[in-house]
């Protein structure tokens, strides 16, 4: 009896650290909307499943906390090259 609910809580829990984190942003979000309407809270279940963009507007409002909006971003050192060497090792 104990087994079997123990093993339920832990699939539940598989369940969600999935759709959490390898669902498309899509179904995130539709999971947001449709709990949403159902009555739960949706900016915490929006941070929950991680379905905020990575640029401004984070926190639903506008360029409030990141500041990259108001910035231009400055060029780094242009005198190296900005791509990378990758090394192949052949192995026989």
């Amino acid at each position: 009896m104990w087994q079997e609910i123990i093993v339920a809580l832990i699939v539940a829990a598989a369940l969600v650290h999935f759709s959490t984190k390898y669902l498309p942003v899509s179904l995130r979000r539709r999971i947001v909307y449709t709990l949403g309407k159902r009555g739960f809270d949706e900016v915490k279940l929006a941070r929950f499943f991680k379905t905020q963009g990575g640029g401004c507007g984070d926190d639903g409002g506008g360029c409030s906390s990141c500041g990259s909006c108001d910035t231009t971003p400055s060029k780094s050192n242009t005198s190296t090259p900005q791509h990378r060497v990758i090394k192949l090792h052949v192995q026989r």
